[in-house]
C-alpha cells in the first residue's frame, strides 16, 4: 500500500481559491467577448482574440497583453467568429480596395478576385482574424514585375512575345525557301551521280569518297530542314496561341495596373497599404466606433 500525504486544510483551500479564480478569470474573458459581440465592438473582439497581434501592432508592446491560454477557449468557434467579423471588415475593404472582389468559399472564409472583368485571376485569400491577404504569390510577382517593367516601357511578357515572333518568322522562312532547297536536292543528286560514275585512280578514290560522303551530308542536312518545314505550320500555329494568351494576360494585368494607379497612385503605395491593413483596420473602427450600424 502506498502512502498518499492528504492535503493540509490551508493547502486545500489554497488550491481552492486558486481554481475558482483561474475559473472566474476564464468566465469573465467570455463574458466580455460575449458583451463585445452584443455590442457590435469588433475592435474589441479583435483584441479579445488575438491580444499578442493587437498588442504588437496597435499598442506597439510586443507581448505587451497576451492572454493566450483564455483566447485558446474560442478556437472552436474561431470559423464563426470569422463570419461573424467578415461583415464590417468586407465593408471597409470594398472601399480601401474597390478592385478586389470577394467570395465566400466556406464558413468564414473568403478567396479575392481582382476586378469584375471577364477572365479576371484569383488573387488570394482574406485572413479576417489576422485582416491580412494571403497573396497568390505567382500572380502577386506578375503584379509588381509589371510595374518594375513599366520603367523599360515594356509589358510583362513583352520578350516572350517577342521571342516567340522571332520564331515564327524563322519558321515561315524555312516554309518559303522550299523551292530552293528542293532545286539544291536536285543539283545534288545529279552530281551524286556524276560522282558514282566517275572513275580515278586507285590512289584516288579516299577523296571521291570524302567528296561523295559531303554531298550526302548536304542532302541529308536539306532533308531535315523539310521535315522541319512540314512541322512549321503547326508550330506557328501554336506560337501564335501562346502569343494570343500572352497578350490576354499583359491586357489583364494592364488593367490591374491602372486599378492600382487609380487608388494609390504606386504599387509602393499599395504594398505599405496592405502591410499596415491591420492597424487601419483597427483605426477606422476606433474612428467608426466598430461601424455599429453595418451590423444591424
Amino acid at each position: 500500500m502506498v502512502n498518499v500525504n492528504t492535503l493540509s486544510d490551508e493547502e486545500r483551500l489554497e488550491a481552492t481559491q486558486e481554481l475558482s479564480k483561474a475559473v472566474a478569470n476564464k468566465i469573465r474573458y467570455l463574458q466580455t467577448l460575449a458583451t463585445a459581440i452584443d455590442n457590435k465592438d469588433d475592435r474589441l473582439i479583435y483584441q479579445l482574440i488575438d491580444s499578442d497581434h493587437y498588442s504588437e501592432q496597435i499598442i506597439q508592446a510586443k507581448h505587451g497583453s497576451a492572454d493566450t491560454e483564455n483566447e485558446n477557449l474560442v478556437n472552436d468557434t474561431t470559423a464563426k467568429l470569422s463570419q461573424y467579423l467578415s461583415a464590417n471588415l468586407l465593408a471597409y475593404l470594398a472601399e480601401t480596395y474597390p478592385f478586389f472582389y470577394f467570395e465566400q468559399v466556406d464558413l468564414g472564409r473568403f478567396q479575392f478576385y481582382f476586378g469584375n472583368w471577364w477572365d479576371r485571376r484569383l488573387f488570394g485569400e482574406l485572413d479576417v482574424i489576422k485582416v491580412h491577404f494571403d497573396f497568390n504569390s505567382t500572380e502577386y510577382e506578375k503584379l509588381r514585375r509589371a510595374f518594375e517593367l513599366e520603367g523599360q516601357n515594356k509589358r510583362l511578357n513583352s520578350d516572350k512575345i517577342a521571342m516567340l515572333s522571332n520564331q515564327a518568322d524563322q519558321l515561315q522562312a524555312l516554309i518559303d525557301s522550299q523551292g530552293q532547297r528542293d532545286e539544291e536536292k536536285e543539283k545534288i543528286r545529279l552530281q551524286l551521280k556524276k560522282v558514282a560514275q566517275e572513275k580515278v585512280m586507285p590512289w584516288e578514290t579516299s577523296k571521291l569518297k570524302e567528296a561523295k560522303q559531303q554531298l550526302v551530308n548536304q542532302l541529308s542536312d536539306l532533308s531535315e530542314q523539310d521535315e522541319k518545314s512540314q512541322e512549321a505550320y503547326r508550330l506557328i500555329k501554336d506560337n501564335e496561341n501562346k502569343v494570343l494568351e500572352l497578350s490576354k494576360e499583359d491586357t489583364l494585368v494592364g488593367y490591374e495596373k491602372q486599378s492600382v494607379i487609380a487608388k494609390f497612385g504606386t504599387f509602393d503605395a499599395f504594398e505599405a497599404r496592405c502591410e499596415s491593413l491591420y492597424r487601419d483596420y483597427m483605426a477606422d473602427l476606433i474612428a467608426t466606433s466598430g461601424r455599429v450600424n453595418t451590423n444591424e
